[in-house]
């Protein structure tokens, strides 16, 4: 009985000890720990590059239109083809849109990899809003493109009437560009609002809703009239988000110490 009162009476000395070695260690500056738990705010940057691009689509048809009408509309056949010398009018026009397909599929990556990160960083929201709205211009000009081809794969067939076959790629132009631009906009509009708010991470702004209305929700992602898809996405993202942030404390507070030591 008195060997162990001995151990017991020693394991509580030693157990002080190490708390009041944790008690007299130095504590680290509130404003790390405040930048690491708060991080600062990084807007998409995706507006401006999304602004260009409309830009560009409303150039491309604008010349188009007017390269069709004065070579073919206005009786200057002669001109026009002397200005796109060695080249012929729908080879032209075939280069440029096949440019601004690829300027598409820099902006649908450039898009890409930004709200990847924003993902990370917590804005699972939206991430998930514009999964498929960043990627629709890109959609819509390849589908343009399938068009085009078809139309000047059977320009032959318009030999008896030389005005629908322009007729047909303007049209199938302008549609294209009115459906990829309104895109663009909606697009545009939705990251220019997110910038504009700062908000903080999903989670964080749900615990701050949560606890306004003063109720907890059973489950991470949970909705009223949300599907069983939804709730199982939502907690997939939120799990991910939670694992690499934690991970990314861990990191920070261990460096933190380390300098601290």
């Amino acid at each position: 009985m008195e060997r162990n009162s001995r151990i017991d009476s020693s394991g509580d000395l030693t157990q002080s000890a190490d708390e009041d070695c944790f008690l007299d260690a130095p504590l680290l500056p509130s404003q790390k720990l405040q930048s690491v738990i708060r991080p600062h705010f990084h807007p998409v940057p995706t507006v401006c590059i999304s602004i260009l691009l409309a830009l560009i689509n409303l150039a491309y048809v604008t010349l188009a239109v007017v390269a069709f009408y004065f070579c073919l509309f206005s009786g200057k056949k002669k001109e026009c083809n002397q200005s796109v010398a060695p080249f012929n009018l729908s080879t032209v026009l075939v280069i440029s849109k096949l440019i601004l397909w690829l300027l598409h599929v820099v902006n649908e990556r450039f898009a890409h990899h930004h709200h990847c990160k924003a993902k990370n960083k917590g804005f699972l929201h939206l991430y998930r809003s514009t999964r498929h709205l960043k990627g629709l211009p890109l959609i819509i000009h390849s589908t343009g493109n399938a068009a085009l081809l078809l139309i000047l794969s059977v320009q032959d067939f318009f030999s008896s009437n030389r005005q629908l076959y322009p007729c047909l790629i303007l049209s199938v132009l302008l549609l294209e560009l009115i459906v990829s631009v309104i895109c663009l906009i909606i697009y545009t509009v939705r990251i220019y609002r997110f910038n504009k708010r700062k908000p903080r991470p999903d989670i964080i702004e749900e615990e701050k809703i949560n606890a306004y209305e003063g109720h907890v929700n059973p489950e991470i992602g949970f909705r009223h009239r949300a599907s069983l898809e939804e709730v199982v996405e939502k907690q997939g993202d939120t799990i991910e988000y939670l694992k690499h942030h934690n991970a990314l404390l861990s990191k920070q507070l261990l460096a933190l110490t380390s300098n601290q030591d």
